[in-house]
């Protein structure tokens, strides 16, 4: 191993080499370019020998040389091409966090190819002729669809939180129900955001039961909000309580100096249940029971794009909108052109058009067909895998509706020779990848979540994948 590391050429040697000149003018680099990727090269290279994993020529050969350039053009494509790739969701998980969550539809990505395509009236009032905010772009839909009297929107719900309890209840107090101090992903927790918002977290009732007299109990003159947190990701059953929002809503206005706030996490424009899923408030309904504000995620239910969303009294929304924390947690161009033409669909009724509420809905009859037929193209081309056909449940995901089990029906593939585990890997790795689901040593492709061109790409994928297994072909 040491003979092999001495025999390692220095690195100022191989970029005299015409070697070294092929590789930066094939691969258009610069010079100083080409040296840091040889020099990556020699050192991945050096980690295999002492390691003893080196396959390739010894290092006192002209083929080392090929090799190393082979390397450090292999890092020169992971070093320089985009990471964020399109991937097929065959896993049935609508909301799928890790895989972004809500899809946006062909309309909306239309209006937002044409406003990030050329330059548009962000902040320029056409009317007027004068500079404008980016304040009133979707406001009017908001408004509209939810009863509220103004809103505006910044990066996410969380921040939507942060600024509303660093704007209107800094160094002063919060009542909140001691079951609904929520941790969701990322170890966001209501307290924690609480706390460094300025805000003063007062606790009331225990872990399972809450009442009115609970709040009243602790409203004092430095008292700024009593807000209340829905439980989007999970669920408490049992010996419970909580107090409802008209009631809450009712205690604050029995006092000047205390709003009501509701954060929703997810936030529905839809109303689930006429189909039978859940029982997700509506934000219409809990603006007419009386909140102040309320705060919702533009990219769960939604269905638009990462966004937060706050909707409420006027008075309370324009300080929100004055707040310097304003510009800092403010969205861009495409996340409002993404948003404002999602909205505009509900406001059509053309809720198909959202691939959120399409695929939540989704009837299993439809899944079931299109399932037959990916089973009965896959026959037709003779792949050697093992194909069945059986019921399943798919997950509205996004940490919303956590006991909703949506039926459908799911395709499971195995094969003689190839675990699952293989399968799934190669499978992912594609381009585009796929992503299913493995359980008990074979896949399951849920085709809620699959449009009709990528159900194409999946069978294709599928006969590719098979191709190579019959053919005992490398993959890598």
């Amino acid at each position: 191993m040491k003979e092999l590391l001495r025999k390692i050429p220095p690195i100022h040697e191989v970029l005299e080499t015409g070697g070294f000149n092929r590789f930066i003018e094939i691969n258009d680099l610069s010079f100083n370019q080409g040296k840091e990727l040889v020099k990556e090269s020699v050192t991945s290279i050096r980690k295999y020998i002492l390691e003893g994993t080196w396959e390739g020529p010894p290092p006192d050969t002209q083929g080392f040389l090929d090799a190393v350039f082979m390397h450090a053009e292999k890092i020169k494509k992971q070093k320089y091409s985009i990471s964020l790739h399109r991937v097929i969701n065959a896993s049935g998980t609508v909301l799928h966090t890790n895989l972004g969550r809500a899809r946006i539809g062909a309309e909306t990505i239309e209006h937002i190819s044409s406003v990030a395509g050329s330059y548009n009236n962000l902040e320029y009032d056409i009317d007027e002729g004068k500079r404008g905010t980016r304040h009133t772009h979707a406001e009017k839909f908001i408004c509209e669809l939810t009863g509220a009297e103004a809103a505006m929107i910044v990066n996410n719900n969380a921040a939507a939180v942060f600024l509303i309890l660093s704007a209107l209840a800094k160094n002063k107090e919060v009542i909140v129900s001691r079951g609904e101090l929520v941790e969701i992903g990322g170890s966001f927790r209501i307290s924690s955001i609480m706390e460094e918002s300025g805000a003063k977290l007062v606790e009331v009732g225990t872990t399972n039961k809450t009442h009115l007299k609970d709040y009243q109990g602790h409203i004092v003159e430095d008292t700024a909000m009593i807000m209340k947190v829905h439980q989007s990701n999970f669920v408490m059953k049992g010996f419970t309580s909580a107090v409802e929002s008209e009631e809450l809503a009712g205690l604050s206005k029995e006092y000047d100096h205390v709003l009501y706030y509701e954060d929703l996490g997810s936030g529905a424009l839809f109303d689930f249940s006429q189909y039978g899923i859940g029982e997700e408030p509506l934000i219409s309904d809990v603006i007419e029971k009386g909140a102040d504000l309320v705060s919702f995620s533009g990219d769960k239910l939604l269905g638009g794009p990462q966004a937060g969303i706050i909707a409420g009294k006027k008075e309370a929304v324009d300080l929100l909108k004055k707040h310097q924390l304003a510009r800092v947690l403010r969205v861009d161009k495409m996340t409002i052109a993404a948003l404002e033409m999602t909205l505009l669909h509900y406001l059509n009724k053309e809720e198909d058009k959202i691939p959120a509420v399409f695929s939540i809905t989704r009837p299993k009859e439809d899944i079931h067909q299109q399932s037959i037929k990916l089973v009965d193209q896959l026959k037709h081309r003779n792949v050697s895998f093992i194909l069945e056909l059986s019921e399943g449940i798919s997950k509205v995901g996004g940490g919303t509706m956590p006991e909703v089990e949506l039926d459908t029906y799911l395709v499971s593939v195995q094969h003689n020779r190839v675990p699952a585990n293989e399968i799934h890997k190669r499978l992912r790795k594609q381009d585009p990848g796929v992503i299913t689901r493995i359980h008990q040593d074979r896949i399951f492709i849920d085709l809620r979540t699959v449009t009709p061109e990528e159900h194409d790409e999946i069978l294709e994928a599928l006969v590719e994948l098979n191709g190579q297994i019959e053919n005992d072909l490398p993959f890598s």
